[in-house]
């Protein structure tokens, strides 16, 4: 038996995996699904996911939050969510946020916050799987997915059943997270999912006194990985403290819009 590269177009195999893409629940229209993936943990994902939600939403768009990062759910709190979702007898609904952003997170379902979510991964597949078909999302335009971590069950579950129309690709300036972002990449050209671009997260720190930008996670290799994959930079985000401090706070919809913001905007506006 060949190995299967989960790429169903070139795929010569009459196997069940080339139709898996699933349908939103009957009461959503979801106009189009970007993920945001990293091939660490620690790199700033969910920050991304909260900024490029808060800026759609700020926008215009009827925007969504899909936390799909199961045993690592850091969504709710950097919207300030703390309530329980709740259910109808048509499906469950999502929380909503202070400025309208939908979300459904693990976090949103529990007792208690602080529970460990100790599950084997096809339960934790499962899990993202139903947060797109039985939450009832309603006219959304675009849908964030904070991803996991990594290429496993989850990233691939979300790949294959969910219709993901492109991804950001977030990434740190340090060696050997440029080698994992590298895998990240392949799985996506694996799977046929455009990539928007790069965001370098921590890409630096300016000193408050003289304004001199440090690299303290050493000299980026963005652009060299940009260049060999040939992808577009999104931006590089420097570390800035009152922007951690408001995720840490749950106002992450309070911070400005960057300039990268304003290069992604121009991605996403083309996928409408």
């Amino acid at each position: 038996m060949s190995e299967c590269t989960h790429n169903c177009e070139t795929c010569s195999s009459n196997c069940s995996s080339k139709d898996l893409k699933q349908r939103p629940h009957d009461l959503s229209q979801i106009k189009k699904v970007i993920g945001v993936v990293s091939g660490k943990g620690g790199v700033g994902k969910s920050l991304i996911t909260g900024l490029s939600a808060s800026w759609a939403n700020r926008s215009g768009y009827k925007t969504a939050v899909l936390d799909a990062d199961i045993t690592g759910p850091s969504i709710p709190k950097m919207f300030g969510l703390h309530e329980r979702a709740q259910g109808s007898e048509f499906g469950l609904l999502p929380v909503e946020t202070k400025s309208g952003i939908k979300v459904m997170s693990l976090n949103l379902l529990l007792n208690n916050e602080s529970d460990p979510v100790v599950w084997r991964g096809p339960v934790i597949a499962g899990t993202v799987q139903q947060f797109w078909t039985d939450v009832i999302w309603g006219d959304i335009d675009f849908m964030f997915v904070d991803m996991p971590p990594g290429t496993g069950d989850v990233p691939l579950t979300v790949f294959q059943s969910i219709p993901v129309d492109a991804i950001i690709v977030v990434t740190s300036p340090q060696e050997l997270v440029s080698l994992i972002v590298e895998k990240a990449l392949n799985m996506a050209n694996l799977m046929n999912v455009p990539v928007l671009g790069i965001v370098e997260n921590m890409s630096y720190i300016e000193c408050p006194d003289c304004g001199k930008k440090i690299n303290v996670f050493g000299e980026s290799k963005l652009d060299d990985i940009a260049a060999e994959k040939n992808i577009d930079i999104l931006g590089r985000i420097p570390i800035v403290p009152s922007v951690a401090a408001a995720a840490d706070s749950g106002n992450i919809e309070s911070v400005e819009s960057d300039k990268w913001i304003e290069v992604l905007e121009q991605k996403l506006k083309g996928l409408l």
